[in-house]
């Protein structure tokens, strides 16, 4: 068996059984423990397994994108306690800008009805679903932000959207990402999709990320930004207290809801 036809048998059964171990693939393909290590470099490379101590678990493919019934239904709690938190985060009057995101769509739905009409919230976003759930809040001025339409994402990308962004500066950005880690910043798998997350964050004066600990580690096709382009990081306690001194490191402060 050539090497890149094992490396495809390892992610196959990574996939089924949830994680893989060297000495139990060194025995299945006869081979050297080194060299299934070497095909797990590869694959952790490619960003389609995560290596740890012993083996490797599956993570986020390259080449597959979830869609959103399937996002919404992932790490459902883990999302709530997010989005909760997040709440704190507004601020009082001002403007924020809404990324494409399910757990940032959580937050939209806490928005809080009794709002002070004084301090009414300016809110932007490019995401249909965002957009829907806050269309009707009487407290807050709606700016939907408009572009080709993604179906697997519901959210606006390319031109439209990046230049609308690009004449906006508003108070806070709470942005959604697909994968994040200390070396490999912030990454989702569409370009189109990336350009206007980099966007989001480049028109807001504070930046915070809000992604669940299922993502952490996972690395996708398209890069945004920097883990250093990020405030804040919420997320849930499945972010080992290790990991999040190490992303603290690289610059966000970070709150495991």
């Amino acid at each position: 068996m050539y090497g890149p036809e094992r490396q495809q048998e390892i992610l196959r059964l990574a996939r089924e059984d949830g994680r893989v171990d060297v000495l139990s693939l060194a025995e299945t393909f006869q081979v050297t423990a080194e060299t299934v290590r070497r095909d797990l470099k590869v694959l952790d490379r490619a960003g389609l397994l995560r290596r740890v101590h012993g083996g490797a678990i599956p993570v986020g493919r390259l080449d597959f994108e979830p869609d959103l019934a399937e996002r919404e239904a992932t790490a459902a709690d883990e999302k709530d306690a997010i989005a909760r938190a997040a709440l704190a985060e507004l601020p009082a009057g001002g403007s924020v800008i809404l990324d494409a995101g399910t757990t940032v769509a959580r937050l939209a739905a806490l928005f809080p009805l009794d709002v002070d009409p004084a301090a009414e919230l300016t809110v932007v976003t490019h995401a249909l679903p965002v957009a829907a759930r806050l269309a009707d809040h009487p407290g807050i001025a709606l700016h939907l932000v408009g572009g080709r339409v993604r179906h697997r994402t519901r959210a606006a990308v390319d031109a439209w959207a990046l230049r609308a962004y690009g004449e906006v500066a508003a108070d806070v950005a709470f942005v959604a990402t697909n994968g994040f880690s200390p070396d490999g910043g912030l990454t989702t798998p569409d370009l189109a999709e990336a350009a206007v997350k980099r966007a989001t964050i480049a028109a807001a004066r504070r930046v915070v990320l809000l992604a669940d600990s299922g993502k952490f580690g996972q690395r996708h096709f398209a890069r945004f930004g920097d883990l250093s382009d990020v405030d804040l990081l919420i997320t849930d306690t499945g972010l080992s207290p290790e990991d999040a001194r190490e992303i603290e490191r690289r610059g966000p402060a970070v709150i495991r809801a």
